[in-house]
């Protein structure tokens, strides 16, 4: 798996790693050795619709999602798809945030798991307050507050950015967009790469009205309202007709430590102990008809 990622850097791979990082370690099982998941079983839903249209384009993220079986159940031998359309479900509506921490998530998802298969039981998550990005965070890692592995940025310059930690190999990786897509109003970018391609929309035109916007204190124009909707939504369906690569930008974080990370006034005291996936290596029965041990 080292091999097939340093292939996919010196093939031309784009997503950013400094010259000091390290590449991810090998996950805890090996598909097709230690263990055998059968994937591309389900279709992804991508079809367009009024609530997310964007999902068709050409390089709208799938994701390859490895679950357990029940509340306490083993590793399904199986992946299930999960896509912009199925997020947007999951967190109410369409908007440019959701979009952007899901393709910020993909880059990240390469160099966590090179195989393709994202394993649920073992993430964990950092983002900023808004909940476009803490939702697309929490759906896609199943990181939750409830069990400490779900967190907000200690420095607000990172709040459009993301980290997502592998607890088994200790690899953390910290994605964002690239300079040229962005278009808060005073946030930086916090890593270096910039966009090679020219967004129909200007960023400069898209911060401007929603500065103008947050000036109103909560009273724009309805025709401001609509043009910032037709803004964000023309962006997004841009940005996925290039390669996610081209647009967004990842780094594994040396050193990494989640305390350093997080603020530690948005979190739990005591946090619960995360049971739903304790059992997800355990001993299968001997025979496939076993009677119950008496």
């Amino acid at each position: 798996m080292r091999k097939y990622f340093r292939d996919f850097l010196l093939s031309g791979g784009l997503i950013f790693l400094a010259a000091t990082s390290v590449i991810a370690a090998e996950p805890t099982y090996k598909e097709g050795e230690s263990i055998f998941i059968e994937t591309g079983v389900e279709a992804p839903d991508r079809k367009p619709t009024w609530y997310a249209s964007m999902v068709a384009k050409p390089y709208a993220p799938v994701f390859e999602m490895l679950a357990t079986q029940g509340t306490q159940g083993r590793y399904y031998p199986y992946t299930y798809p999960a896509t912009l359309k199925d997020l947007v479900r999951f967190h109410g509506h369409d908007c440019e945030g959701t979009t952007t921490a899901a393709n910020s998530a993909w880059v990240a998802f390469k160099i966590l798991f090179p195989d393709g298969i994202i394993d649920r039981s073992v993430l964990w998550g950092i983002s900023g307050e808004s909940p476009c990005w803490s939702d697309a965070v929490a759906f896609l890692t199943g990181a939750r507050l409830q069990y400490g592995n779900l967190g907000f940025f200690k420095d607000k310059r990172y709040s459009h950015a993301i980290v997502l930690y592998r607890e088994d190999t200790k690899v953390a990786v910290l994605a964002t967009w690239k300079e040229g897509i962005n278009n808060i109003p005073g946030e930086p970018v916090m890593l270096p790469g910039k966009v090679t391609w020219q967004p129909k929309v200007t960023m400069k035109d898209v911060e401007a009205l929603k500065a103008v916007v947050k000036k109103a204190g909560g009273k724009p124009t309805p025709y401001q309202v609509d043009l910032m909707r037709y803004q964000q939504w023309a962006h997004i369906n841009d940005i996925l007709e290039h390669p996610l690569e081209e647009s967004y930008q990842a780094k594994v974080i040396e050193n990494f430590k989640w305390e350093d990370w997080i603020d530690p006034a948005k979190t739990l005291a005591k946090p619960h102990e995360r049971s739903d996936t304790r059992l997800k290596n355990y001993p299968y029965r001997g025979n496939p008809i076993e009677a119950p041990v008496q």
